[in-house]
């Protein structure tokens, strides 16, 4: 059977879908219509059926969706319930504060922090190893590693990265304000920061303009 493509839009909403789901089983619902849901995520029912449809549909007509049911499949489709062990590269503000995040509640295990400054190293952050960049080859050559986290600033990112793909790493989760040049097969997920401080900034000033 042929692949069917799955847009990104789609792909973005299934977190959402996940954490509201998540809220509603925390509060007894044992099932739910697509009307419901909708009224909750500002999502109309009908995209979120045409979304639910592109994995099989899950509900039922005149019955709705089984909470629990929709929750676990939806996390499969996700790959949460799995592990995927990633490591951080840099040890700063902002990788020091994602290293406290409790980001192991869906499967995602920090191994190791690594930075360039000797004061760090032999320290720990919520029980994680700060590592230096110098051991880094050898570190993923002798452990799991899925997923790095960029959180270095732009003009050291690029080289971080070529260093990680050569070293087999496929997944790079970038926070640097710097879109990677990277081999097919690596995907990157790019987190800019000011790029959704300015969606926040055109977003008020058209509600500004809208109510002149």
């Amino acid at each position: 059977m042929e692949e069917r493509q799955i847009s990104k839009a789609v792909i973005k909403r299934l977190p959402r879908y996940y954490r509201y789901l998540e809220e509603i089983l925390n509060n007894g619902i044992e099932r739910i219509s697509s009307g419901e849901l909708s009224s909750k995520m500002q999502v109309t029912a009908s995209q979120i059926r045409q979304d639910l449809n592109n994995f099989g549909g899950f509900g039922q007509q005149g019955y709705g969706y089984n909470v629990k049911y929709l929750y676990d499949e939806i996390g499969k489709i996700l790959g949460v319930h799995q592990i995927h062990p990633m490591i951080i590269i840099g040890g700063g503000n902002f990788g020091h504060a994602l290293a406290n995040y409790d980001f192991e509640k869906n499967g995602f295990v920090t191994k190791a922090i690594f930075d360039v400054r000797p004061e760090l190293e032999g320290t720990f952050i919520r029980g994680i190893p700060v590592l230096m960049m110098n051991q880094l080859e050898d570190f993923i050559s002798r452990e799991t590693v899925e997923i790095a986290v960029l959180t270095l600033p732009k003009s050291q990112v690029a080289e971080a990265a070529q260093r990680l793909t050569r070293c087999g790493i496929k997944a790079l989760w970038n926070f640097a304000h710097l879109d990677l040049d990277v081999p097919e097969d690596v995907v990157v997920e790019n987190v800019h920061l000011v790029d959704s401080l300015m969606q926040l900034s055109y977003r008020i000033s058209n509600s500004e303009e809208e109510q002149i």
